[in-house]
């Protein structure tokens, strides 16, 4: 089993993580960058740098992650790709995306986008925090769990 990561956009918490689930559960880790990344000197990390341009990250995980494996990304246009490949996709923050809420989460994205463009709305999302941390490995563990078993 495989667990990738959108490592451009992806909280050092969420990777940390992850990796000791790797770990203790001995499953690969692929991190996908776009820029030059530290790679963790485990056996079980794998790092991919992929060349420089719009989405090459995200066309790099659409056309590698397979149906059974994991990605995680908060990149929700990504996210709606990969679940309709079948693939299964959880964001930093554990918040899992799937056919029932893409639409919405999508409608969201859209909404904050053009209100962003608007200048109606500024700044990002909080800075991520041992609550964010909490709730990722939980999401990470129950996701993991259900992949394993099929």
């Amino acid at each position: 089993m495989r667990v990738w990561i959108d490592a451009d956009a992806c909280p050092r918490g969420a990777k940390d993580q992850l990796i000791k689930f790797a770990l203790k559960r001995k499953f690969e880790v692929v991190l996908v960058a776009g820029q030059s990344q530290v790679k963790p000197a485990f056996a079980c990390v794998r790092l991919v740098i992929v060349p420089s341009g719009p989405d090459a990250a995200d066309d790099y995980l659409v056309e590698n992650a397979m149906p059974g494996e994991l990605v995680i990304c908060s990149d929700v246009p990504l996210a709606d790709r990969l679940v309709k490949k079948g693939v299964s996709a959880l964001d930093p923050r554990g918040r899992e995306f799937d056919e029932r809420n893409m639409g919405e989460r999508l409608a969201v994205r859209n909404l904050f986008t053009d209100l962003r463009e608007q200048g109606q709305v500024g700044g990002g999302q909080a800075a991520y925090g041992e609550r964010d941390r909490q709730i990722f490995a939980n999401s990470l563990d129950r996701i993991l769990a259900r992949l394993m078993r099929n």
